[in-house]
């Protein structure tokens, strides 16, 4: 059986399942995660709002709900679907996750800071959240803190580019260019776009290892 028709055989044991029970969120929201897989963005929605209809205590579906709208742009949305999932579940360290990120993206650093902070308590293995953490310290100066987060998402996960980036920048504002060197240089092998500035500065301190 193909990866496709394995699918679209899973699409309709879930549909079956609702026939004959359609008051189950749960099989509305794993069809909607099948329909997402399969590109059925609308159809998707559609069934996540019956799934939280359903069961409102579902926070995975608002997660995803949530996802749809940042898709589209809307963050707003977004915020509000992630705010829905931890009143959900208040220790849904995605929903945590999520929040922080779309704080960031409108400029609301210390509200960023503080929901990527409970999602990282709620899951200190949750490598992204860690990295947007680094990524909301270094916009508030905070380097040293900044270098920490960066730390912990690379012990869960070594070849994550984004830390290794953030690493490069905090490095370089504390002036430890041969550390800053290593971590863009690492980013990029990883397939990281740095920004050309950054390895303009760079570059103009290569060979120096007085800071290793």
């Amino acid at each position: 059986m193909t990866k496709t028709s394995s699918a679209e055989e899973y699409i309709a044991q879930q549909r079956r399942t609702l026939a004959s029970n359609s008051e189950c969120g749960t099989s509305h929201y794993n069809l909607a995660v099948a329909l997402l897989g399969q590109g059925q963005y609308d159809q998707a929605e559609q069934e996540l709002l019956e799934a939280v209809d359903c069961s409102p205590g579902l926070a995975e579906a608002y997660v995803q709900l949530g996802g749809l709208c940042l898709r589209r742009g809307d963050l707003d949305g977004c915020l509000a679907w992630n705010r829905r999932g931890v009143k959900a579940r208040p220790g849904f360290s995605e929903g945590h996750g999520n929040i922080g990120f779309v704080l960031l993206q409108m400029g609301q650093i210390d509200e960023a800071i503080q929901s990527l902070e409970r999602a990282t308590h709620f899951n200190f293995r949750y490598v992204q959240a860690f990295t947007t953490l680094a990524t909301a310290y270094l916009m508030r100066g905070q380097v040293d803190a900044s270098i920490e987060a960066s730390r912990k998402a690379l012990k869960i996960e070594p070849d994550f580019p984004v830390a290794h980036n953030n690493l490069a920048i905090a490095y370089m504002e504390q002036g430890e260019f041969a550390k800053a060197i290593e971590h863009a240089d690492r980013a990029v092998s990883l397939g990281y776009e740095v920004a050309p500035q950054i390895l303009t500065e760079l570059d103009t301190h290569r060979g120096g290892k007085a800071d290793a």
